[in-house]
């Protein structure tokens, strides 16, 4: 039991945690109450960017990590469900972003002829583009390759993985505001429309954190992802129809050609929000460590290997 580690949450916070543990040479279980499939990270977007995610002091050298871990995962898309594209992020100045975003691939201001009707700037940029469903399915597979497990198990306390491991790693996202129990996690609710892509290949983003204003296209494999919504303290999981319907007329008003698309699928997530993430270990009473890993609010994929290495140094 002394190299055991039971990981708590099985997204994408939880799944790259136990990946590099596994890989340092850790006996790792993953605990998760649903399929990866139906996790919060397999609803995601999911564009490499560290939005609504602070302290900004730590996310730089977070994304930084994560960043060149993607890069080097799109060279087999795949596998991995990774690929770097091209795009443009409105409003937003490549200057002031911090050191991290030197090393983003191709990154310049936007030429004018570039830029949409009604835009004063914008960065253009080649930014990992992830497949969740198929990214998850990667790290499960890299996890188990390299002698972890995941398990279907609901947790009511921290106590019952300190039973079966010395060391407990807490990445179960918004559940952490009951299990910890800490009252500063809520959710932000995002809302997406996934239709068929008529032929957009890059991906675009209207910068700024208003529910309203918030549009943006991704395309994927299975389809092209329109968003979409960041609705704060809002728990209700099911789709709504007249959202679904501003969301597309906001990137069709963009894109004329998304007109009439056949809608393929709406999704909702509900982000796991907090005022900073907690990256930090304590002890239980038992005198086991438990390592939290958790309020990455929408930015899990764009930290998650710089904080799996932080949380994999914490476990000691």
């Amino acid at each position: 039991m002394s190299d055991t580690v039971i990981v708590v949450g099985g997204g994408v916070v939880g799944l790259t945690s136990a990946v590099v543990l596994a890989e340092r040479g850790r006996r790792v279980r993953v605990w998760s109450r649903e399929p990866a499939a139906r996790t919060t990270s397999a609803m995601a977007g999911a564009l490499f960017w560290p939005y609504r995610i602070d302290p900004a002091e730590l996310v730089g050298p977070w994304s930084l990590r994560s960043l060149r871990e993607y890069v080097a995962l799109a060279r087999d898309p795949a596998a991995t469900g990774v690929r770097v594209m091209a795009g443009l992020m409105t409003d937003t100045p490549l200057a002031g972003l911090g050191s991290w975003a030197s090393e983003l691939p191709e990154a310049r201001e936007a030429r004018a002829d570039e830029l949409p009707d009604g835009c004063g700037r914008a960065l253009r940029a080649r930014l990992p583009l992830i497949d969740m469903p198929a990214h998850l399915r990667y790290l499960e597979e890299r996890l188990r390759a390299a002698g972890g497990s995941v398990e279907r198990r609901t947790v009511g306390g921290f106590d019952e993985a300190a039973a079966e491991a010395p060391v407990v790693l807490n990445c179960s996202g918004l559940g952490a505001r009951e299990l910890v129990p800490d009252a500063s996690v809520f959710p932000v609710r995002g809302q997406l429309v996934v239709v068929e892509n008529p032929g957009i290949d890059e991906w675009f983003v209207s910068a700024g954190e208003d529910t309203a204003g918030s549009t943006y296209l991704f395309p994927q494999p299975y389809g092209l992802v329109l968003g979409g919504t960041a609705d704060e303290h809002v728990w209700d999981p099911l789709p709504d129809p007249g959202t679904a319907a501003a969301i597309v007329e906001r990137c069709a008003a963009l894109r004329p050609e998304l007109r009439g698309a056949r809608v393929l699928a709406h999704r909702v997530g509900l982000r796991p929000a907090r005022p900073r993430v907690r990256v930090e270990a304590v002890r239980l009473p038992g005198g086991a460590r438990l390592v939290h890993n958790y309020g990455h609010g929408g930015a899990g994929v764009t930290v998650a290997w710089g904080c799996a290495e932080e949380a994999a140094r914490l476990a000691g």
